[in-house]
């Protein structure tokens, strides 16, 4: 078993005055998530840098940790995380 991590950035728009996720964008380290989603945070809604951990043989997810979040992110973006 052998652990994985990746570093995400996600993005949110608003569609129907809802804030939706779009598709998450990968980053090589903790450090470029945190600056994309920051960069990203200036043209978009809200964005938030992530920390996924999880088996990379069966995909099975061990950890997602919210490195940072940077303008409007829904209130439940959170309790999603832990409940994947």
């Amino acid at each position: 078993m052998a652990m994985k991590t990746t570093f995400l950035v996600q993005t949110f728009s608003l569609q129907r005055k809802r804030l939706k996720p779009d598709r998450p964008e990968t980053a090589t380290t903790e450090w470029g998530a945190l600056k994309k989603a920051e960069a990203m945070a200036g043209r978009l809604p809200g964005t938030a840098a992530l920390r996924i951990v999880a088996d990379d043989e069966t995909g099975e997810l061990e950890s997602a940790t919210i490195l940072g979040q940077f303008g409007e992110v829904p209130d439940d973006f959170a309790e999603s995380l832990e409940a994947a």
